[in-house]
């Protein structure tokens, strides 16, 4: 910031350097070198009655508003104006008036602008122009001090008018306008006075802005420091955008509409019970508000493993999803869930709930629960539960059965999952599922079956029953389920010969069948006609009898017999029959074949071929690709690594049939350490 070298004291203020004010009408003065320097301006003509002389009409100047006080002659009462010469100089020391000033003032001839305090001495900063129009306009007497930029733009704000002196940043001369209003045309209609509004501050811009450029004569001012013509900019000095001040905030009070209060996104209104907790000694101690760590949105109140002993009494009838998985909860209140009737999923899955944690009616009140998730807990028997559940999952359990009644009412299930319970052939009822209408998705692994349960429901279309002890398919077991697609029988200990020959060749939209991890000893024979995907892996098959797949339509698409005891004279050439056009993708690693198969060159619609880990040191011509042929096969993956192969005596055309040599997958392969 430039250094101030001298200033002018007059009347007790202090002036910089280059600082112009008018004392009296017709007087300009300035300050310079440390002295007052003043002489006559052009100076409008007064009549004595305050009327123009020439016929001008007045012009009238607004009133002071409360923090803009106008710098203007003060006047004495009950005295009139006197006429002044034209120009006459007034001596140095003239004071500066300040204090009570008049409203209005009436102008006469072509006035000029009264200079309102500037300093535009060359490299001077900005907020000195705010501090010497504001040590101007609110005087009040007063020793002298410097008021804090910050504050004069508070002040200026709270005025309603931008603070007057300012200049653009990077601008280091003050702009100032001097030029006089232009002279109106006296024929046309009369101006209008100021008005007696509240909008003082406008009618003052109004007037300011109130020139035309036809008579305009810009003043010129020698610059203090070089002393050359500084010509005065016209306009009203701008604001610049970064540097305007911001409104203060206000103190009005803020009126909260009544009804539900609306909470920010992402935090929904939880409402405990206000009554006060119950003694422990009753052992019913519950919570009374939610634990740290909880996750909350408008519909949805999520407190899994946060250690949870109690369910706290909630309400809330925007909340749609509860979880409280993976805690210590053993008790829940009969009423912990009247206070969510529109609750859609429940979690409760890995806590400590028993037969005696559910009160009769703890959810009667929740009729459009859809989704209840009850996996890891102590249940031994089904709780009376909502007829709008259509999800139920109660895995990991030790329920030991389930009678006629343990589904009734809930004819809207479509997914039932009940893996890891302690169910057998003698304790779950043959009518145990007849409630289920519209039962879609039946999950029973990992329980003691030895059979497939009876009084299956018409509806189903996938059931699981992995990991089981089923040994037998028997007849007309699946009857009635003809929509079944899907049927999972994998690490059970079924033999190909306990396979009713009508067990399930008559299930036309059965789409998948896993056998794997079982005790089959040759594909087995009438298998479902629709059927697209069969899974055989990990089996002690040695054989794919001919034919077998010969009555399937339109026949399948995936064929995985990994990890079995296969040899080369366990596949005929019409093996693979009825396959000819639908086979995608077969799985023949880790067996026992000592070379490619026969009959997989009719493999027209192959795509995946594997045949890695196996005993095969040879791949003779056209054993996997037709050189009769001259199209391309859809082969795409072809796996023969860890064999016994020699790459060198593999003819060059073997595999002229793909695309790409890099499908052909031939490295590593193994000369030594033979499986026996």
């Amino acid at each position: 910031m430039p250094e101030r070298t001298s200033q002018c004291l007059v009347n007790g203020i202090s002036l910089f350097e280059g600082a112009v004010w008018s004392p009296e009408p017709c007087n300009v003065c300035q300050c310079r070198s440390g002295a007052v320097s003043c002489r006559a301006a052009p100076c409008p003509r007064l009549a004595q009655n305050g009327h123009q002389t020439g016929g001008q009409r007045a012009k009238k100047l607004p009133p002071r508003s409360e923090n803009n006080v106008e710098v203007i002659p003060k006047k004495r009462e009950k005295e009139k104006t006197p006429q002044r010469p034209a120009a006459k100089s007034k001596k140095p020391n003239s004071k500066v008036v300040l204090g009570t000033l008049p409203r209005r003032v009436e102008i006469v001839e072509t006035p000029v602008r009264v200079v309102e305090v500037f300093q535009f001495c060359k490299g001077i900063q900005t907020p000195y122009y705010e501090q010497i129009y504001t040590l101007f306009h609110d005087y009040k007497p007063a020793p002298p001090q410097r008021r804090k930029p910050e504050a004069i733009l508070k002040t200026e704000v709270a005025g309603g008018r931008q603070p007057l002196g300012w200049a653009p940043e990077g601008n280091t001369r003050a702009k100032l306008d001097l030029s006089p209003p232009a002279k109106k045309n006296t024929q046309h209609a009369q101006r209008q006075p100021f008005d007696d509004d509240d909008d003082d501050d406008d009618d003052y811009y109004d007037y300011l802005d109130d020139d035309d450029d036809d008579d305009d004569t810009s003043m010129m001012w020698p610059a203090p420091s070089t002393g050359r013509p500084v010509p005065m900019p016209t306009g009203r000095p701008v604001v610049p955008l970064t540097r305007r001040p911001v409104a203060l905030p206000t103190r009005r009070p803020v009126v909260v509409p009544t009804g539900r209060p609306v909470m920010p996104a992402g935090r929904p209104v939880v409402k405990f019970n206000a009554r006060p907790p119950i003694p422990h000694a009753q052992g019913n101690n519950y919570m009374e508000s939610l634990p740290a760590g909880c996750l909350l949105s408008d519909s949805l109140i999520a407190c899994g493993s946060t250690g949870m002993s109690h369910l706290p009494i909630i309400s809330d009838p925007g909340v749609r999803t509860l979880y409280l998985a993976d805690n210590k909860i053993s008790k829940i209140p009969p009423r912990a869930l009247a206070g969510l009737p529109n609750l859609e999923w429940l979690d409760l899955s890995k806590n400590k709930l028993d037969d005696f944690s559910f009160s009769p009616g703890l959810f009667q009140n929740l009729t459009r629960l859809r989704r209840l998730n009850l996996d890891g807990n102590n249940l031994t028997k089904i709780p009376a539960l909502p007829s709008s559940l259509m999800e139920l999952k109660i895995n990991d359990n030790k329920l030991s059965g389930l009678t006629p009644n343990s589904f009734k009412g809930l004819f809207k299930l479509l997914t039932l999952e009940l893996e890891d319970n302690y169910f057998h052939d003698g304790n779950v009822s043959p009518l145990t599922f007849r409630p289920l209408r519209k039962l879609i998705y039946l999950r029973l692994d990992d329980n003691r079956f030895r059979a497939i349960p009876s009084g299956l429901p018409t509806s189903l279309q996938e059931m699981h029953l992995s990991d089981n002890r089923v040994e037998v398919v028997q007849a007309g077991i699946l009857n009635k389920t003809l929509n079944l697609r899907v049927l999972n029988l994998s690490h059970n200990k079924i033999r190909e010969d306990r396979i009713a020959p009508r067990a399930w060749i008559h299930l036309s939209k059965l789409d998948s069948l896993d056998l794997s991890h079982n005790k089959l000893v040759h594909v087995p024979s009438f298998l479902p006609v629709a059927l697209r995907h069969l899974t055989l892996h990990h089996n002690h098959i040695e054989r794919i009898p001919g034919y077998v797949f010969a009555h399937m339509h339109p026949g399948l698409e995936s064929l995985h017999l990994s990890y079995n005891r296969l040899r080369e004279d366990g596949v005929d050439e019409v093996s693979f029959m009825g396959l000819s056009h639908s086979l995608a993708e077969m799985l023949l690693d880790h067996n026992r074949l000592s070379s490619v198969p026969r009959g997989i060159l009719q493999l027209k619609a192959l795509q995946q071929l594997r045949l890695n880990n196996n005993f095969i040191s040879y791949v003779p011509l056209n054993a996997i690709c037709d050189t009769r042929v001259s199209e391309d096969s859809p082969l795409m993956s072809v796996h023969l690594e860890n064999n016994l192969i020699d790459r060198r005596s593999i003819p060059p055309t073997a595999f002229s049939c793909i695309k790409s040599y890099h499908s052909v997958v031939l490295r590593p392969q193994n000369y030594e350490n033979i499986y026996e």
